[in-house]
């Protein structure tokens, strides 16, 4: 019954999703934000449908844009179709792979915010660029490097493209918040090399956790924004990555889009734990407490709720190191206050909006 009742929801937005197309814009816009948002409250976006119609309720504020907790997946995104997977990684493939269903919705959710938001700008935050003390954020001029800082992939996982720019300009504005916020921050050039290269040298550049996604949510060329990024805190804590969210908060009301990408459910140590079919019990219990925390809707009890997570007894088991799982801390601190929306709840990489 429950999976029937499951089923008839997501039929249910998909043809509201529909009649909602076919409406004048501004009684579609006051659904979408309204009615619709407090109906896909207890029922969560797992395909194509749901998620779609998650996406068309994104209310279209340029002036006040969410900000995004995205699953970024990892190199599996790109695999060559030809290329053949050990039986460990085989779910990872069909889950994450470049026909699997977060690339289906990457290939959704990229459009969409450029649709809804117009951004002047991207910032992104990602799980694999951490620094202690610090804040470091990119500027990399009219082309932004790429570091391939993955090992043991076939050779086409290291001819990857994804040309865009940086803007020294937005470097220097997110800086100064972090300096308001009393960071010791500054930037970070091409001649750095911030991390070891796949190719066999160290390097500067976007991380996979950056140019992997966005060559699927944006295309190989994206020159037409300009895309920073900048550093997570190594320490780990929810409440200081939660901070760093909040002090680049107001780049949301100057049209800039505001990223943190990471993984839910990372644990390199068992394969087994990125596909539902495989993945053990307390993998989706942990899951499940992750969805449930990011709806509550009161901010205060929400809040609580995520900084509770990390207390949870999945939590450990499904991330043995924090460094993808507290990336969600700076989308929520960044849009700490409003409704928030799942806008997919795939098991492992649920992506969410906060502050709409």
């Amino acid at each position: 019954m429950r999976r029937a009742s499951h089923i008839k929801g997501l039929l249910l937005f998909a043809l509201l999703a529909i009649f909602l197309r076919l409406l004048p814009l501004p009684i579609h816009s006051r659904i979408l934000t309204g009615f619709l948002p407090r109906i896909m409250l207890n029922t969560i976006p797992t395909t194509e449908a749901g998620w779609r119609a998650s996406l068309d309720a994104l209310p279209a504020t340029p002036d006040n844009i969410p900000a995004f907790f995205f699953a970024h997946g990892s190199p599996m995104l790109a695999y060559p179709n030809s290329s053949t997977t050990t039986s460990a990684r085989a779910g990872i493939q069909a889950w994450q792979g470049p026909t699997g269903p977060l690339a289906n919705f990457l290939r959704d959710f990229g459009p969409t915010l450029l649709k809804k938001y117009n951004p002047k700008g991207i910032v992104v935050f990602s799980a694999h660029w951490e620094t202690l003390g610090e804040r470091l954020v990119t500027d990399y001029g009219d082309e932004n490097p790429l570091l391939m800082d993955y090992y043991g992939f076939p050779e086409a996982l290291y001819q990857l493209k994804f040309k865009s720019r940086g803007d020294s300009t937005l470097t220097k504005r997110v800086v100064q918040l972090f300096k308001d916020a009393g960071y010791l921050t500054r930037t970070t050039t091409k001649l750095e090399p911030r991390g070891e290269d796949g190719r066999g040298f160290p390097g500067p550049g976007l991380d996979h956790g950056v140019f992997v996604p966005f060559r699927i949510m944006f295309g190989e060329e994206f020159t037409d924004l300009p895309i920073v990024q900048a550093s997570i805190d190594a320490s780990m804590s929810p409440e200081g990555n939660w901070k760093i969210g909040k002090a680049v908060a107001e780049l949301r009301k100057d049209g800039i889009l505001v990223l943190a990408g990471g993984l839910p459910i990372h644990n390199l140590r068992d394969f087994s734990c990125f596909h539902p079919d495989t993945a053990q019990p307390l993998y989706h219990e942990f899951h499940k407490a992750i969805v449930d925390a990011v709806q509550i809707p009161e901010d205060e009890s929400r809040k609580r709720a995520l900084m509770a997570l990390t207390a949870h007894r999945g939590f450990r088991l499904a991330n043995p190191r924090e460094d993808h799982f507290v990336p969600l801390y700076v989308a929520a601190g960044a849009g700490e206050q409003g409704r928030v929306s799942v806008l997919n709840g795939l098991f492992g990489m649920a992506t969410v909006a906060f502050g709409l």
